[in-house]
């Protein structure tokens, strides 16, 4: 009986980007999204956020998911189909997320590498240990022309306790993307506190949802309904580079 007296949820608060760069929607190609439908509804979730683009970043790793482009055009394509079936007129583009290990080295070696637009580069360590040679990947993915993107730095927990390595490793040309799951807390760790301190250290260049699932979709969902969420955005806005890198 006291229903009528519940306060409204709150209207969300928009992304302050509209390109998501890093997701893993495209359907049945990694530990994302299992099939299309289900791509489909996450980028329609997607887009409630405000996002009007898309570049989806499916995992390449050595052993698990070695994407290429026969892998992921079909993917794309069943992809962009649904989407147009529902009206949905979203833009769908894809590069990659790259684990840094032998197989990364094996497609630079060939030049076989799928970047974002102008040569951008999102490149991910392992969760275990900072890769013993990423001075020189960084320099060497330079000299070809690229810009890397650092994956998620907030999520390496063996840079919790030297702090000053992220510095180092921004100031010799290493973008950085955090993940709206980490702001909104979906990982259940110290992800959100070291993401707040990149932002406020001035170290964030680029963000994205990372996406995988509706259980992710939740979090954000949620989050953005947060007032955490609004200081995040207004702060992160100034920063960020989703919308004008790839153009």
């Amino acid at each position: 009986m006291f229903s009528i007296f519940k306060s409204k949820p709150k209207e969300p608060v928009k992304l302050c980007f509209a390109t998501d760069i890093h997701c893993h929607v495209l359907p049945g190609i990694d530990d994302g999204s299992p099939d299309v439908k289900t791509s489909a509804d996450l980028v329609e979730r997607m887009q409630a956020w405000g996002i009007e683009r898309v570049l989806a970043s499916p995992h390449v790793t050595q052993g698990t998911f070695e994407n290429t482009l026969g892998t992921i055009t079909p993917a794309i394509e069943a992809l962009r189909s649904e989407l147009a079936a529902r009206g949905c007129g979203i833009a769908l583009g894809h590069s990659a997320e790259y684990r840094i290990d032998a197989l990364l080295a094996s497609r630079i070696e060939a030049d076989d590498l799928m970047p974002y637009p102008n040569k951008f580069l999102l490149i991910e360590n392992s969760f275990i240990q900072e890769p013993l040679n990423l001075e020189q990947l960084v320099f060497d993915l330079q000299l070809k022309g690229y810009q890397p993107i650092l994956a998620h730095p907030e999520r390496y927990n063996y840079y919790y306790s030297k702090r000053d390595r992220y510095e180092h490793l921004h100031d010799i040309g290493l973008m950085f993307q955090i993940n709206l799951l980490s702001l909104a807390g979906a990982y259940k760790g110290p992800e959100r506190k070291i993401a707040r301190d990149l932002i406020k250290r001035r170290l964030v260049d680029f963000a994205g949802t990372d996406l995988h699932r509706h259980r992710h979709a939740d979090a954000i969902d949620a989050y953005l309904r947060t007032r955490d969420a609004a200081s995040d955005m207004d702060a992160l806005a100034p920063l960020l580079h989703n919308d004008t890198a790839f153009t």
